[in-house]
Formats: C-alpha cells, sequence, structure tokens
C-alpha cells in the first residue's frame, strides 16, 4: 500500500511536467524543482549524519553520478511532448534489463542465463513498441530508453558508493547537479535563439524562458515536496518489505500513466504498446523477482 502510494505520488509529478511541457522550457522546470527541494534535501542531509558529510571524499564520483542523472532526467521528459506518457513509462521500466547487461562489466556480478533471456524478451518488447524500422518510427522513442541506460548506470554506481554515502548526501549532489547544468543550459538557450522546428522533444529544450503565472510556477514548485514525499513513501516500503517484492508494484505506474494520458490528453494505448509493455513488464518483473540466485535489482522512479 504505502509503495503503491508513492508511486502515485512520482505519477503527479509527470502529469505535471508533461502538462507544462509545450509552454515552458524543460530547464526552467528543472531549475524551479531544485531550488523548491534544496531546503527539503538539507533537512534531511542533516537528520541523516550532518553536513560536513556534504563534504564527500568520494564528491567526484557523487558529481559524476549527479551528471549522468541529468542525462537520464532530462531525456526522460524530453520524450512527454512527442510520446504518450504510458509508451513513455513503459519503455523507461527496461532500466532492470539494462542493469543487468551492465552489472558484469561495472560490478562484475555474475548474471545467469535466465536472466539473458529474460532481458533479449524486455528488447524484443522495445522493438515492438519503437517500430524501428517502420514509416511510423519517431526518433524520439529512443528517449526513454537513453533515459533507462543511464538511470540504470547511476543505480549501479549508488550501489557502490551507497557503502560509504547516505541516500540523503547522494540525492544532494545530484539535485546539485541538476541545477548547474539546468543553470547553465539556460544561459546558453534561454533567449530562445535555437526555437523553432517540428518537433516537441527540441522544443521542449529549445523554448525561451518566459514569466510562469502563478499557477504554472505552484504546479512547477509542488514538483519539489512530491519527489521527496514519493521517496520518503519509497524508503519506508523498502524498508517494511522484501526488496523484490514491493519493487514488482512499481509497475503500477504503468496504471497511473495510462489514465492520466486517457483523461488530460485523450491518449489511448495502441495494440504494439500494449503487446510490447507486457514483454517489458513481464521480463523485468522475471529479472526482479525470479532467478534468485543473483543480486536483486531495485529500481526507483526519478
Amino acid at each position: 500500500m504505502i509503495l503503491c502510494l508513492g508511486v502515485f505520488v512520482f505519477a503527479l509529478q509527470d502529469w505535471i511536467i508533461k502538462a507544462i511541457s509545450d509552454l515552458y522550457p524543460v530547464h526552467q522546470a528543472i531549475i524551479i524543482r531544485c531550488i523548491v527541494a534544496l531546503p527539503i534535501l538539507l533537512i534531511l542531509v542533516r537528520l541523516s549524519g550532518g553536513f560536513r558529510d556534504i563534504l564527500s571524499p568520494q564528491a567526484r564520483w557523487l558529481a559524476l553520478r549527479g551528471l549522468i542523472l541529468v542525462v537520464s532526467y532530462t531525456s526522460y521528459y524530453l520524450a512527454f511532448p512527442s510520446m504518450p506518457l504510458a509508451q513513455v513509462i513503459a519503455l523507461w521500466f527496461t532500466t532492470p534489463l539494462f542493469v543487468v547487461a551492465l552489472a558484469g562489466p561495472l560490478l562484475g556480478e555474475r548474471v545467469g542465463p535466465e536472466r539473458w533471456i529474460a532481458t533479449i524478451i524486455g528488447f524484443v518488447g522495445v522493438l515492438i513498441m519503437v517500430k524501428p524500422f517502420s514509416a511510423a518510427f519517431d526518433v524520439a522513442a529512443l528517449l526513454p530508453i537513453v533515459s533507462a541506460v543511464t538511470y540504470g548506470t547511476a543505480q549501479l554506481m549508488a550501489r557502490r558508493m551507497g557503502v560509504t554515502e547516505s541516500a540523503a548526501v547522494m540525492s544532494f549532489h545530484q539535485n546539485l547537479m541538476y541545477f548547474l547544468v539546468a543553470g547553465l543550459v539556460a544561459l546558453w538557450l534561454g533567449d530562445g535563439r535555437f526555437a523553432g522546428g517540428d518537433s516537441g522533444s527540441l522544443d521542449f529544450l529549445l523554448r525561451p524562458w518566459i514569466m510562469p503565472t502563478t499557477e504554472h510556477l505552484l504546479m512547477l514548485a509542488a514538483c519539489g515536496p512530491i519527489a521527496a514525499a514519493g521517496m520518503v513513501l519509497l524508503t519506508q516500503a523498502y524498508r517494511m518489505a522484501e526488496a523484490n517484492f514491493v519493487t514488482s508494484f512499481e509497475y503500477t505506474s504503468i496504471i497511473w500513466a495510462t489514465l492520466g494520458g486517457w483523461y488530460f490528453w485523450n491518449e489511448i494505448p495502441d495494440i504494439y504498446t500494449f503487446v510490447g509493455a507486457a514483454l517489458i513488464v513481464g521480463a523485468g518483473l522475471y529479472v526482479l523477482y525470479g532467478a534468485r540466485k543473483t543480486t536483486p535489482v531495485e529500481i526507483e522512479p526519478i
């Protein structure tokens, strides 16, 4: 119940970002979110061990992980203007499959043949959804996959650094890199010098800054506490039950993405999305819940 509530809270953030994706640039949304999230993260750092922990000996690796997550976060939301929300979420749930593929070279973990078979099946689902060799193929469909690859890499880095670094410290550095990179992008692109074109995703990146309305500013600011609340709920869920069992309920986010896409934007998934999503979810659940001989893989929403 707690996990499902946390997933729903994160779905609210996705709905907000998609709602403003045809009005404001993505870097403006990220900066507002980071500013609001900063005091919340500082409180969490203080409670978890103190402000001195921010000056970690692994600061360079924390910064690198933050940069990787900037790519993941940005590519994930850049897909929103160009794709149905349910399809974005389903493609992003290839994360456990990429974690399996990367665990060997990055962590030296042994992955059994069952998980490799599940990974291949999941990628067949990806091909069905994105239809790479058809006229309907949209390059924007690669954005959630880029997000999944980079997020999986960052999670594997967290597995290594989690021995000495708290979740609060890692989240603080992650938020700091979001802010710095988004600020630099805003200085470069914020005047809209490259704006225009037919791609909704590119327009979301290159659109000039404008003063948000009070309603939109509150919506964007709400993403800070929404993310904090979702993090607390998911953390509590993982503390109370077996990780593999709890993680399987994160796939309920596809339900909220489908309902939100239908209710707010009249998005109805086609048969390819249903079939591809079923293969991805099935493979992901097997990777997470089956083949227990290997190290379990855990994911969190962005």
